[in-house]
């Protein structure tokens, strides 16, 4: 498995690299966004890890790039910084995953290997689900013809129930999806956040798309009347 690092902090990069060649992956190291972009390009990848704050291009520029030429390879997005503007901005632009930085160095092998294991798959520029869509490069939301507007945490996880539409997910994989791994509050802000959706997405509409399993999670049903 192929991995391509683009990393400004060079003690970082030659560290990461050192320890996923350890792990046996085989390992490029780009130090600027441009440089970046371009291995990205002419190389095959299983998987990326994309820092945000880099000279050239920022992190963002290089995942909207990507995938403005359609290029899919899973993206895992290093930020500095901890909050859900800079999550949501880089879900928004094509990444699949995110890590704040200080991470663990085994929730960095586990997020890439779960990564690499979904695959790199063609995402459509809009989400639907029924008379629900979602632009996530606008950051715009509509049921039918009316447009709805969300918090940046209620449109991620709007978002990662859109993908995963019609299959049950579980509080913890919706923490680790859409807070992240090192999330230690309380579980229920889960229930909190669905609670929101519901009120803008369905109750004003009489729908009852996103429902709960009992016991498992939620589910996001597209016909859900």
């Amino acid at each position: 498995m192929r991995i391509l690092v683009v990393e400004d902090e060079e003690r970082l990069g030659r560290a990461i690299k050192r320890g996923l060649e350890q792990e046996g992956f085989a390992v490029d190291v780009a130090f600027d966004g441009s440089d970046g972009l371009w291995h990205a390009t002419e190389h095959a990848y299983d998987a990326i890890v994309l820092d945000i704050m880099l000279p050239g291009r920022n992190g963002y520029q290089v995942c909207a790039d990507l995938r403005a030429v359609g290029n899919w390879t899973p993206v895992l997005m290093l930020t500095a910084k901890d909050g859900e503007l800079d999550h949501a901005e880089a879900l928004d632009t094509g990444a699949d995953d995110f890590l704040t930085k200080p991470f663990s160095y085994v929730v960095l092998v586990a997020h890439l290997r779960a990564l690499i294991r979904r695959g790199g798959r063609e995402r459509p520029a809009v989400l639907a689900a029924g008379d629900l869509r979602l632009d996530p490069a606008k950051h715009r939301c509509w049921r039918a013809d009316t447009e709805i507007e969300l918090t940046p945490r209620q449109f991620s996880l709007l978002e990662f129930l859109m993908r995963r539409a019609g299959d049950v997910i579980s509080k913890t994989e919706i923490l680790d999806h859409v807070w992240d791994y090192a999330f230690e509050g309380d579980l229920n802000i889960v229930e909190v956040y669905v609670g929101y959706l519901r009120r803008k997405l369905d109750a004003p509409f009489g729908r009852s798309a996103i429902q709960t399993v009992r016991l498992v999670g939620y589910r996001l049903d597209p016909d859900g009347g």
